[in-house]
């Protein structure tokens, strides 16, 4: 029966209280096996996303420090040549196409995206659904591999000629190409699911001025996977047809061209960077105005920069290829755009210093992972101009300097946006909190190990120590890089034990953590007007709207709790 005007109260209540059933039972999730791979709501997918791409991360972490003990000590034999090279593809494919959009992009977007937009499911929830199992398949697959001696050894991007049929027989590489198309799908399939979400199903009174910051940079970040994605696809599919069916798309010797493919990767390869990165200064921006109590500082530039970033992460994939014998013209031109690109990220962080500035911090755990992801996006992010030139870096090419700079910059600031994003949603996804005591011991050993890890690998670059390499030989690197190797991997293993903090912190609180209030940062987005963990409906037959004032949202039956934060004049966050 539907609610109308001339009902009476009594009439009303009926009418809402079935309707609320009716929501509930066609909502609900079917029982046993069978319900669980039938699920299409939002909430489980994207919980199934950042499970599946932690552990993938620890299984990551696992192959990196065993290619750390294998370099500790001069002419190691811990691993040969042979496995060393299936470890350091694996550890980059995984952390990269395993990880670090799945987790950041995927995971997190899946989830928060819907409710902060006052939608009670993610748009086309099946095809949502279908992009988690496509996503595990690909994982699988590659894992699978290297469990049977066929794991991919040719690097995580898979330079031809070496990863051609004349150079790496057998399917290591078929195995790699597959897993890219398997991944890149699913990658698509939520690009296209947050988009429509964030252009269609948003709260009445949502308009794109008024929307949270994080909504902006899932919205560019969806629009770069769909253009970017089909690029690395159309790259791997080329050489499994150069593998498998005997094409020559990439054969000099038959008119193919080898720089083709690095073009076509790279094209995707570095919005790839920006894809993982901008899910965590989204993060960051959302996170610091929470917890300094005060709006994002400049928020139309904060969206022009995300806007900028988006933009010109297109145009500055030939820096990669400075080495690759192209026109010094072409290399000035790619030079100048990769400087300029320097320009919006640098607009970032002195908006969020400027959040920061003046606010009433609360330096509760979430707040200093993301301190400490502006700490090393500006240390990680200095070398890259450096890089950019292409004399600099011609010298500094394949060796530890890249590293360095790539790992600081996107392996370990957007790993302090994940834990702080783990740690802010923990209390909506499961209903507890965690530890602040062991978050903070997490965050400090953590930031130090960062530091202590990937400060001295500047220096093994300078010196020209050359990545990739399973050994280290000669008088030269056994007398200047021995040593800071062996630091460098004590680092890594007192930070690998900092994690065990972090699962300790996990675990105990999913069961014994404190309860969790409905709202216990007080924030002013829509997700935090729900019940911890959410109910299955979402909001239900609940519309949420934006109220008129400024910036303020509104819950029927839920204002009160929001008074203090749209007083402080948050934007959203």
């Amino acid at each position: 029966m539907p609610v109308t005007d001339t009902m009476s109260a009594n009439e009303r209540e009926t009418s809402e209280s079935e309707l609320s059933l009716r929501l509930e039972r066609t909502w609900r999730q079917p029982g046993g096996i069978w319900g669980w791979f039938s699920d299409t709501d939002h909430k489980a997918i994207g919980i199934r996303f950042i499970v599946t791409a932690f552990i993938f991360f620890l299984l990551g972490g696992v192959l990196a420090a065993i290619m750390r003990l294998q370099l500790s000590r001069p002419e190691s034999s811990l691993v040969g040549p042979d496995l060393y090279n299936q470890l350091f593809t694996m550890h980059g494919s995984t952390m990269i196409f395993l990880f670090a959009v799945p987790m950041m992009f995927q995971g997190f977007g899946v989830y928060v995206v819907p409710m902060m937009c006052g939608a009670r499911n993610i748009a086309f929830p099946r095809l949502n659904a279908f992009s988690y199992y496509i996503y595990l398949g690909g994982a699988l697959l590659l894992w699978g591999g290297l469990l049977t001696n066929t794991g991919p050894d040719a690097g995580w991007f898979a330079y031809v000629p070496l990863s051609g049929p004349a150079y790496t027989p057998g399917h290591r590489t078929d195995i790699w190409a597959q897993m890219i198309t398997y991944t890149e799908v699913s990658a698509l399939g939520v690009a296209i699911c947050i988009a429509t979400t964030i252009l269609r199903h948003r709260a009445p009174g949502m308009t794109l001025n008024r929307m949270p910051i994080l909504l902006w940079e899932k919205l560019v970040i969806s629009i770069a996977v769909i253009f970017a994605m089909p690029a690395v696809m159309v790259a791997s599919s080329l050489l499994l047809l150069d593998r498998l069916v005997g094409t020559h798309f990439f054969n000099p010797a038959e008119g193919g061209d080898v720089l083709l493919y690095q073009h076509l990767f790279w094209f995707f390869g570095h919005p790839e960077v920006y894809i993982a990165i901008l899910p965590a200064m989204g993060i960051t921006s959302h996170l610091l105005s929470i917890f300094s109590r005060k709006p994002v500082f400049g928020y139309n530039a904060m969206v022009g920069a995300t806007v900028a970033i988006g933009a010109l992460g297109f145009m500055v994939w030939g820096h990669h290829m400075f080495v690759s014998g192209m026109n010094p013209y072409e290399g000035f031109a790619f030079s100048s755009l990769t400087t300029a690109i320097a320009v919006p990220s640098a607009v970032k962080v002195f908006n969020w210093l400027g959040t920061m500035y003046g606010g009433k911090m609360r330096l509760s755990t979430p707040m200093l992972f993301s301190i400490g992801f502006v700490s090393l996006f500006i240390t990680g992010g200095l070398t890259g101009p450096l890089l950019a030139q292409p004399a600099l870096d011609a010298y500094l090419h394949d060796t530890y300097f890249v590293v360095a700079h790539f790992h600081l910059i996107m392996a370990m600031a957007g790993l302090f946006a994940v834990f702080a994003a783990t740690y802010f949603w923990f209390p909506k996804m499961f209903g507890r909190m965690m530890n602040e005591r062991l978050g903070a011991l997490h965050f400090w050993i953590t930031l130090a190990g960062a530091y202590a890890i990937f400060v001295p690998m500047h220096l093994l670059g300078l010196a020209g120590s050359p990545r990739r390499y399973s050994e280290l030989t000669g008088v030269q690197y056994l007398t200047t890089t021995a040593p800071l190797q062996r630091f460098i991997t004590v680092a890594a293993i007192v930070t690998v034990g900092g994690q065990l903090v972090f699962l300790l912190n996990l675990f105990w609180s999913l069961f014994r953590g404190h309860k969790a209030a409905r709202n216990p940062w007080e924030c002013s987005t829509l997700e935090w007007t729900l019940s911890s963990p959410p109910p299955q409906v979402g909001f239900g037959d609940q519309n949420p709207v934006i109220a008129h004032g400024p910036y303020e949202y509104s819950v029927p039956g839920a204002e009160k709790d929001f008074v203090h934060q749209n007083a402080s004049g948050n934007r959203g966050t």
